[in-house]
């Protein structure tokens, strides 16, 4: 029997190793350097978007947020088109995570404009109050940039001397938000997973008052951090007295309006919950 013979049992062991080793390292090295998997439209970070990872993975921000959209249906249907190897070509080290205490943000890019983000850092349960994130008011401290170049050509990054000089009178705060807003946003992704309005688009509520208390707890809920709770405007624009149709702030608030960084709410609250925002806005004059 051959655990009766060591020399053999050694090298076969050694052998069964080698075979793992090649099959779950190597060869993966291998494809996922494959040029036919590349994205042409995934850019090189910045100087002030790389300093901005380097904050987010100081402050530990991946323990709690992943990067990455597995091929399940509900990340497909909540985030978007499964992550691409492509995508994290310029990341090292990749921070996919494994655990969502907060949300993924391997597509939050654009999603939100920079004003929502500064808010939402120096005091996240103003911007969502079921929130448990810390608030990091801190990160308003000026940037140190003193081993910037150094990273930039360590990691072999396009840069200029006007990028490095583009980064003083920069805070932490605007480092992390511009890492932020590079997440995801070199890919057409959203356009795809675009959420669009089918059929009628006529008020089943405007004429039930009744409405009008429900509409506004979701508009509070969802809205008012953005266009204030008296809709008069914030970092969104006002909306009281909106010279736009129903139909219109309909599909504003379903589909979202990606040139105003105002992300949809299709999906999130489904056409009857929308309608009875548009009732509540109506409302107010």
């Amino acid at each position: 029997m051959i655990e009766k013979k060591p020399f053999a049992l050694l090298l076969l062991a050694t052998a069964v190793i080698l075979v793992g080793t090649v099959v779950t390292m190597v060869l993966p090295f291998r494809w996922i350097n494959d040029p036919a998997l590349k994205i042409a439209e995934v850019k090189p970070y910045t100087p002030l978007q790389l300093e901005g990872r380097d904050i987010y993975i100081r402050e530990g921000c991946n323990n709690c947020h992943t990067q990455t959209v597995r091929p399940l249906l509900a990340d497909v249907e909540r985030y978007g088109d499964y992550s691409k190897a492509g995508e994290f070509v310029h990341d090292q080290p990749f921070l996919w995570g494994s655990r969502r205490t907060g949300p993924d943000l391997a597509r939050i890019g654009g999603k939100y404009p920079d004003a929502w983000h500064y808010r939402h850092m120096a005091d996240p349960q103003s911007m969502v109050p079921r929130s448990n994130m810390p608030r990091y008011a801190f990160l308003q401290r000026p940037l140190d940039t003193s081993l910037t170049e150094k990273k930039m050509k360590a990691l072999g990054f396009p840069y200029t001397p006007a990028d490095l000089e583009a980064l003083k009178g920069k805070t932490e705060m605007d480092a992390m938000v511009a890492y932020m807003q590079k997440l995801g946003s070199d890919i057409p992704w959203r356009k795809a997973a675009q959420t669009a309005v089918v059929g009628d688009l006529k008020n089943p509520f405007a004429s039930d008052p009744a409405i009008v208390a429900e509409g506004r707890s979701i508009y509070e809920q969802q809205c008012a951090s953005c266009h204030g709770k008296d809709l008069k405007g914030e970092i969104g624009p006002g909306l009281a007295g909106s010279a736009r149709s129903d139909a219109e702030l309909f599909k504003a608030v379903y589909e979202g309006i990606q040139t105003g960084g105002m992300p949809a709410f299709g999906d999130t609250l489904g056409k009857d919950r929308v309608w009875k925002v548009v009732t509540f806005m109506r409302s107010v004059k």
